[in-house]
């Protein structure tokens, strides 16, 4: 058995474990906004979000329930809505949910999106892009992002939540930063079997959940030139970092040599641009690479005695066997 705590805590470090920076980079950026929050005037620190200074994503959090609260058993989706929480009401019925979790974040999780999408500056520098380019168009998506989600109605669901007394939390780019751990894995020990695009799709194809979304219409599929191409240099820099970054950076990424990119989803307007620059883009599926991300984490949770029911498009697909008692 776990507490809302544990499993929030679990949540940080896997994510921080997994990060595609790399563990002793992001443990060092936090450390840096610790030492620059010491200096910061008292007004300043009214306005600050302490929870920065132990969690890096600020789209993962708890948004409502007693972090000391045992959870026996949860109701897991990759979006909840009102109507999520109202199903956790009634399921508990016949027997209670101790905490609702959503992978997608919601309140303030969701308001803080662009705050988490600096890690990808980072990230392409690791395949070569210049990170001063890197930087100068994301901070541009950044902003852009944030006035986006401003006017969106934010607690309506922490709201709800309340009203119905239900625990509440999200967890986004720690599983996201687990799917992209996953696929990078998947794709090393393949590497002697990958010349073209067509052979990452079909390793893409053999991963369950990308099976059962493929049943849905919803699998792995080339959204940018052929699969005859040669794949090259991949570079696994849209399946985590917030949301999809500038559609600029793809002519960065040709001069630094990135052939083909894989990521969760992709707008008409990258894709174009993508082409424009002559890169291959896979698009794996949103909701199931989702699902392989929260799995990961949800197979550490289950391992540890919690109950787990999904929902809301997530495939559960369990990658341990439980001891026998």
């Amino acid at each position: 058995m776990m507490t809302i705590g544990q499993i929030y805590k679990l949540a940080i470090e896997m994510g921080i474990k997994h990060d595609p920076r790399g563990e002793k980079i992001c443990r060092k950026r936090l450390n840096g906004l610790k030492e620059k929050y010491r200096f910061l005037p008292a007004e300043e620190k009214k306005e600050f979000d302490p929870e920065r200074l132990v969690n890096p994503y600020s789209d993962t959090r708890v948004y409502f329930g007693d972090l000391k609260k045992p959870v026996k058993r949860m109701l897991v989706g990759i979006d909840i809505g009102t109507s999520e929480l109202l199903l956790a009401k009634e399921l508990s019925r016949q027997k209670p949910i101790d905490l609702v979790m959503a992978h997608h974040p919601t309140g303030l999780g969701l308001a803080g999106l662009h705050e988490v999408m600096d890690m990808q500056a980072e990230v392409l520098a690791k395949y070569g892009v210049s990170i001063s380019a890197a930087q100068g168009l994301l901070h541009v998506k950044m902003e852009e992002v944030s006035r986006t989600v401003s006017p969106i109605n934010h607690n309506r669901a922490i709201d709800a939540a309340k009203l119905l007394g239900l625990s509440f939390l999200s967890v986004h780019t720690p599983a996201d930063n687990l799917v992209t751990d996953y696929i990078k894995k998947t794709l090393d020990r393949e590497k002697r079997n990958i010349e073209t695009i067509g052979d990452i799709l079909k390793i893409l194809k053999k991963i369950p959940e990308y099976q059962a979304a493929m049943k849905l219409k919803a699998g792995p599929r080339l959204f940018a030139g052929k699969e005859g191409n040669f794949a090259g240099k991949i570079a696994l820099t849209e399946l985590t970092g917030g949301t999809e970054g500038s559609k600029e950076i793809y002519e960065k990424m040709a001069q630094a040599g990135i052939d083909t990119v894989i990521g969760m989803h992709m707008s008409e307007e990258h894709k174009k641009e993508a082409e424009k620059s002559h890169i291959n883009a896979i698009i794996a599926g949103h909701i199931s690479s989702d699902s392989i991300g929260v799995n990961l984490f949800l197979d550490e949770i289950e391992k540890r005695g919690v109950e787990v029911i999904p929902c809301s498009g997530l495939i559960r697909i369990k990658r341990f066997r439980k001891r026998k008692k």
